[in-house]
């Protein structure tokens, strides 16, 4: 069974992001990029399940600028066994990504694919649903625990009122949580053999996607800065503060 997992290039989590100061959007020039936290823990999954017998093909995607292929040798030294990079240097949004991936998955065969539940760049998650719509697959959303046996794949999900078990068969879509499992610690033997891993180019033309953006971003602008707490004397001065300054009562 072939595993796609799809893994995106974002601002590292660790640097303080800036806005550009014309407001068209926030400032990746110079800054640390690294692979998407959510999507490091799909790879881990997927790598996961094929050491268990149940997967024999991880695939990793990536779709954006060239420099993709940093993170995809990142996927590839967690586990992923090849990678494919669909090149283009266009502005992606969800819906785009989820047509690109839609085209590897027919292309591929695959019968599992594993994403992150979010990219923390533009928080959307989006795509792992409009993908599943789109092949008319099962979903499971924020995995913390999955099982794959016998042509089904049993999810574990985090719901407001406690734990949620759904069995879908496959092929489905999963989009995963942070508590599905800690990645593993990428080493130097791995990092040397994902160099010699195959990394496929291909363009969306390629795969007869249109993936000019549908959605235009007017201004970017930081939220407002937070003004200093004060102290109140008693219950009935907080009271008031809330109800007649904040409204929030």
């Amino acid at each position: 069974m072939k595993v796609l997992v799809p893994v995106k290039r974002v601002v590292d989590y660790n640097v303080k992001v800036r806005v550009k100061s014309d407001g068209t959007g926030v400032d990746i020039a110079n800054v640390k990029m690294s692979m998407n936290p959510f999507d490091e823990i799909a790879i881990e999954e997927a790598t996961r399940l094929r050491e268990k017998g149940v997967v024999t093909e991880v695939i990793a995607v990536s779709c954006g600028v060239l420099q993709c292929q940093e993170t995809l040798r990142t996927a590839m030294a967690i586990g992923a066994d090849r990678a494919i990079l669909v090149e283009t240097a266009e502005e992606l949004q969800p819906l785009a990504v989820a047509k690109l991936l839609k085209a590897l998955v027919d292309k591929e065969q695959a019968q599992l694919v594993i994403l992150g539940k979010q990219a923390i760049d533009d928080d959307c998650n989006q795509t792992g649903q409009m993908l599943a719509a789109l092949l008319g697959w099962p979903q499971a959303t924020f995995a913390s625990k999955v099982e794959v046996a016998d042509g089904k794949a049993t999810i574990t999900r985090e719901i407001d009122g406690g734990m949620e078990t759904l069995s879908l068969s496959l092929p489905a879509v999963i989009t995963t949580d942070l508590r599905l499992n800690e990645p593993r610690y990428v080493t130097l033997p791995n990092i040397m053999k994902a160099k010699k891993k195959q990394m496929d180019n291909v363009k969306p033309e390629d795969l007869g996607v249109d993936v000019k953006p549908r959605i235009k971003t007017l201004k970017v602008s930081e939220p407002p800065k937070r003004s200093a707490g004060v102290k109140v004397a008693d219950v009935a001065a907080l009271v008031d503060k809330l109800k007649n300054e904040a409204k929030v009562i």
